[in-house]
């Protein structure tokens, strides 16, 4: 299996550490003194990650898990041998990595979002290899666990759940006279099933009217993004979905140009020129998401016993660039969304964050 130069060099370093220190255990220590620690140090536990979608926040989960595994790996004396790969939201390609990973007899297998979980589900039924899932938002509604507590077989992991109520209060408190909201979402991802159904719930309770516009790829979701223009929103609502997500640097400018803020699930998409943000810290995820897999391997639990994680959604970031074009004052935006959110940052519009949290 290929592996990115970077993780290369990471095992290529990691492996001289541990011969080193093997070395060093071999010349220095009576069998009596080593005990359980000399058994760990030559413990190599191999893991494949799949991720779904080239995107900055699915790839800022990639980052962060890899950090987090190589963190533990040293600070435990074992060895994370890891394969990555990108299916690129291609199913063909999606179902022969992880063939792959079954037959290279991986000890773990991690699927970054719901697609690639659910792929990997179907895989393991009878070999029953354990599955960390990550970025995955309804995973009782996907059908990948029985309950948040107790998943029930060998899939576990962390979910990015939306608080679509939250983003609502956000719209409002921007422009409490707001009239029609567009809903942009691909139809094909699970991960905006329950958000949409959540965002149309609210709507209607508070006689605001909506308007839905999908799209599958970056050219239906350039003409929904014209058509929601063209419907004279005052606002747009996009859940935590990777096709729109994907496309967002494609469309952004349209809502610029239009004065019509976006509103999303993500940072990622902030990052990528939306208005706002609303979500998980997915660097955090993705080293929780590390903590889950090292837990499992180097401790024996079972993943039908670990609950799923989920995590607080109130940070929102704000495109301060967009902010302007759009004609909204930063620090009266921030004044208004502070007493709903836990925090907001700032962000300006790349394709990649340059830097990860710690």
């Amino acid at each position: 299996m290929m592996k990115t130069n970077r993780m290369m060099r990471r095992m290529a370093a990691a492996t001289a550490a541990m011969a080193m220190l093997a070395s060093l255990t071999a010349c220095g220590s009576s069998s009596s003194d080593a005990g359980s620690a000399a058994s760990d140090t030559s413990k190599t536990y191999t893991v494949g990650i799949c991720n779904y979608v080239d995107d900055a926040s699915l790839n800022q989960i990639v980052d962060s898990m890899e950090a987090q595994l190589e963190k533990v790996g040293k600070e435990n004396d074992v060895t994370f041998d890891i394969s990555y790969d990108n299916c690129n939201a291609d199913a063909n390609v999606m179902n022969q990595i992880i063939s792959d990973y079954i037959a290279d007899d991986v000890d773990l297998m991690v699927g970054v979002a719901t697609p690639v979980a659910v792929a990997m589900q179907a895989a393991t039924e009878e070999n029953q290899i354990p599955v960390v899932f990550s970025a995955v938002t309804d995973p009782v509604g996907s059908g990948l666990v029985e309950s948040l507590e107790a998943p029930g077989s060998n899939l576990t992991g962390t979910s990015d759940y939306l608080d679509t109520a939250s983003i609502m209060g956000l719209i409002s408190a921007a422009n409490p006279d707001v009239k029609k909201i567009g809903l942009l979402y691909d139809q094909g991802q699970d991960s905006s099933t329950a958000a949409i159904a959540s965002a149309k719930e609210y709507l209607e309770k508070n006689n605001i009217a909506y308007v839905e516009r999908t799209g599958t790829t970056n050219d239906e979701v350039a003409l929904a993004a014209d058509a929601l223009v063209a419907d004279g929103v005052d606002a747009v609502f996009t859940p935590t979905d990777n096709t729109i997500m994907t496309a967002e640097l494609g469309i952004y400018e349209t809502f610029i140009e239009a004065k019509i803020p976006h509103y999303t699930g993500a940072d990622s998409f902030a990052l990528n020129g939306a208005f706002v943000g609303y979500g998980v810290d997915y660097a955090n995820l993705g080293v929780e998401t590390a903590n889950m897999i090292a837990d499992i391997l180097m401790n024996d639990k079972n993943p039908a016993e670990v609950p799923v994680e989920t995590f607080d959604n109130g940070t929102a970031t704000v495109n301060t660039e967009t902010c302007e074009a759009i004609g909204f004052d930063y620090e009266t935006i921030k004044a208004a969304f502070e007493p709903l959110c836990t925090q907001v940052k700032e962000i300006t519009t790349a394709e990649e964050f340059s830097d990860l949290e710690d």
